[in-house]
C-alpha cells in the first residue's frame, strides 16, 4: 500500500541543475553541469572516482553551493535559500549515506523515529506506528531494539534506508548504496531501491561505480567525466553507445570485477 503524500506531479522534473560551476581552490570538480531528474524514475549517475558524482548530491540537499549556476528542486531555487529557508526542503530528501550514519549510541527504533522527533509533531503512538511501516518495507521489524554494532553492512543500510523514508520524502538520495556489500546483500539493496519507487511513487537518485546495480535498478542513466555531463539516456542506449568515453568506462568497472570498499565499507556477511 502506498504512504500518503507523494502523489505524483507530472508537470516536468523534480530536480534541476542549470550550468552547475563548483571549484575547490583550483580544482575545478563541476563544469557547467545541466542535468534534470524525472519524476518518479530512478537516475543513476555513473562516473570515475573524482568526477563530481558526491559533490553534485550535496548540491541539491544544499550541504554545497554551487560558485555558478542553479540548483532547483521543484519550484524552488535552492542555492539561493538560508538555513532556514532549506528546512522543508530537506524534508522532502532522503539521504542514504555510503557508510549508513547511524547513530551507534541509538537502537534501530530511535535510529529510526529521530527525524520524527526532530521534524514533526507526531505523537508517540503516531511515530511509533510510523517507525513500524517503514521498518517492515525494508524487512528489519525483529531488529528494531538492537544496536547498530549488531547488526551486519547490509542490515544497517537497510535501517539507514527506513530512517530515510520515515519522512515520507519525494526523492531519495542514494551514495554507493552497494559498496562494500557482496553481490547478494547489494542485489537486496537493489531490490529495495525497486520497491520504494513503486510502492511509495519515489524520485530516486543514485550514485554508484557498480554497473550490476546501475544496470538492474536504472531507468536513466547519466555518465560523469571530467565534472561535466557526456551522456544521459536508457540502459540499452549506454550498452550500444559509441562514445569511447562512456565504452571505456564500462569496460573498465567490468573488467575491475566486484566493487572494492571504499571508505572503510563492511563487507557484508549478513544483509
Amino acid at each position: 500500500m502506498r504512504m500518503d503524500g507523494n502523489q505524483r506531479d507530472a508537470s516536468g522534473p523534480i530536480v534541476r541543475l542549470v550550468g552547475l560551476c563548483k571549484s575547490f581552490g583550483r580544482l575545478e570538480v563541476l563544469r557547467e553541469m545541466s542535468l534534470e531528474f524525472e519524476r518518479g524514475k530512478t537516475t543513476v549517475v555513473l562516473g570515475p572516482s573524482g568526477c563530481g558524482k558526491s559533490v553534485m548530491l550535496k548540491h541539491i540537499v544544499g550541504l554545497l553551493r554551487p560558485d555558478r549556476g542553479e540548483v532547483w528542486f521543484q519550484d524552488a531555487r535552492v542555492d539561493r535559500l538560508n538555513e532556514a529557508a532549506l528546512a522543508p526542503i530537506r524534508r522532502q530528501l532522503g539521504f542514504l549515506f555510503q557508510q549508513s550514519a547511524l547513530f551507534d549510541s541509538m537502537d534501530v527504533r530511535d535510529n529510526v523515529a529521530f527525524p520524527l522527533a526532530e521534524h514533526t509533531d507526531l505523537s508517540t503512538e503516531l511515530r511509533a506506528q510510523r517507525v513500524i511501516e517503514v521498518l517492515d518495507m525494508v524487512g528489519m521489524v525483529d531488529s528494531i531494539e538492537k544496536m547498530p554494532a549488531e547488526l551486519s553492512g547490509g542490515q544497517r543500510k537497510r535501517v539507514a534506508l527506513a530512517r530515510a523514508i520515515v519522512l515520507r520524502p519525494k526523492v531519495i538520495l542514494y551514495d554507493e548504496p552497494t559498496t562494500g556489500l557482496d553481490p547478494l546483500r547489494a542485489r537486496t539493496i537493489n531490490e529495495l531501491i525497486l520497491k520504494l519507487q513503486d510502492e511509495l511513487d519515489i524520485t530516486s537518485i543514485v550514485v554508484t561505480h557498480d554497473l550490476d546495480s546501475a544496470f538492474r535498478i536504472a531507468d536513466v542513466l547519466v555518465m560523469l567525466y571530467d565534472g561535466a555531463v557526456v551522456m544521459q539516456g536508457a540502459p540499452q542506449e549506454f550498452r550500444d553507445s559509441p562514445n569511447p568515453a562512456v565504452q571505456q568506462f564500462l569496460h573498465a568497472q567490468s573488467a575491475a570485477g566486484p566493487p572494492t570498499p571504499v571508505g572503510g565499507g563492511e563487507p557484508g556477511a549478513k544483509a
